[in-house]
Parts: C-alpha cells; sequence; structure tokens
C-alpha cells in the first residue's frame, strides 16, 4: 500500500498592511509613526475644514450674486419687440436642437426714452415677420441678457463651493505630500548615519 501524498496547503492570507504604521513591530521607525498622526490629523482637519469653507464660501458667493441680480433687475427693462422679417426654420422642426437653436433677427422695439430703434437679436426658429418677442434694455436702449434667475444663481453657487471643497482637500493632500517628503529625507539621512557606523565593522583589511 502506497503512502498518499498529502494535499498542499494553502498559504496563509497576507496580513493587511494599510495601518502597519501604527502597529508595533520592530521595523517601525519614529518617523513612521509620526507620519502617521500626520496623516490622520490631516484627514480629521480636511473632514472639518471641507463642508465648512463649502458653507462659508457658497453663502458669500450667494450673497454677492444675488446683490448683482437685484442691480440687473432694477437697471434692465422686459420690452416687447417685432421681427421685421421671417425668422430661418430649423432643418428639423420639433427636434431637441429645434428647441435650444436661436437665430438672428432684426427686430423692432420701443426704449424707455420713447424712441423707436431697431436692432438684432436672437429668436427661436420659424417665427414669422411681426411676431412679438420680449427682450431685455438698458436704459439707454441697449439691448441686453435679463438678469441672472434664481436657477442661475443656484447653479454658480453650488459651482463656487465645489471649487472650495476641493481646494481644501488638494491642500490636505499637498499638506501630506511635503509632511512625507521632508520625513523620508529624515528617514534617509538617519539611514545615512546607521550605515556610516555600521560600515566600518563590515570592512576587513587584507
Amino acid at each position: 500500500m502506497t503512502d498518499e501524498i498529502p494535499h498542499a496547503r494553502p498559504s496563509p492570507a497576507p496580513r493587511p498592511t494599510r495601518l502597519w504604521r501604527w502597529r508595533r513591530n520592530p521595523l517601525r521607525r519614529p518617523t513612521d509613526l509620526v507620519q502617521a498622526w500626520i496623516g490622520l490629523a490631516l484627514t480629521l482637519a480636511v473632514l472639518a475644514a471641507t463642508p465648512l469653507a463649502m458653507v462659508l464660501v457658497g453663502t458669500i458667493v450667494h450673497r454677492s450674486l444675488q446683490q448683482t441680480a437685484d442691480e440687473q433687475a432694477q437697471s434692465r427693462h422686459r420690452t416687447p419687440a417685432v421681427l421685421l422679417h421671417d425668422a430661418p426654420r430649423h432643418p428639423e422642426p420639433g427636434s431637441q436642437e429645434d428647441r435650444h437653436t436661436r437665430y438672428p433677427v432684426k427686430v423692432r422695439f420701443t426704449d424707455p426714452t420713447g424712441h423707436s430703434r431697431t436692432t438684432t437679436t436672437e429668436v427661436r426658429p420659424g417665427l414669422p415677420a411681426k411676431s412679438t418677442v420680449q427682450v431685455w434694455t438698458t436704459d439707454s436702449g441697449k439691448i441686453i441678457d435679463p438678469p441672472w434667475t434664481a436657477e442661475q444663481i443656484r447653479s454658480r453657487t453650488l459651482g463656487s463651493a465645489g471649487v472650495a471643497g476641493a481646494g481644501v482637500l488638494l491642500a490636505g493632500a499637498l499638506a501630506y505630500a511635503a509632511a512625507a517628503r521632508a520625513l523620508d529625507r529624515r528617514r534617509l539621512a538617519d539611514w545615512d548615519k546607521a550605515w556610516a557606523q555600521t560600515a566600518p565593522r563590515w570592512t576587513t583589511s587584507t
């Protein structure tokens, strides 16, 4: 009767090394623990500062944009204007692109001072001549963009808040990278010093 060859046992799963700087072991250097504490401190600081920065910047930006929108609403006037000729038709009426396409067309309107003016503005495709559209004008009668809407203010505010949050995250990452680089230089210096003390004992005279 032949002996059976035992089945090979699977090698043990490797131990996780993500938190090795926190574990006591003979290979851990003091600078490793310092780097771990720096990483923890920066993580907590970033977690606390990110929402604070987003709220602070968002509040400031929203207040500024709302003030600008209020000033625009006071200095800009919604005015009816009449098309002087037909607007071009879009090749695909009713399509998604058709709903967003605008064509420049000459229009006539009366400015806030009572003077009749003729200028060019963008209108929806297919509007016939003598159709009435709404334009925004300044006190002097110049056509201008409408005041910012609440949705535009909200979008710009969220964008600014997002940039502020990303800035905090980037600052934390750069701070950790700078600290890690400084500690690496310290470790290399310690290694050179230790090697300078050990190397003579490895040297043999001939």
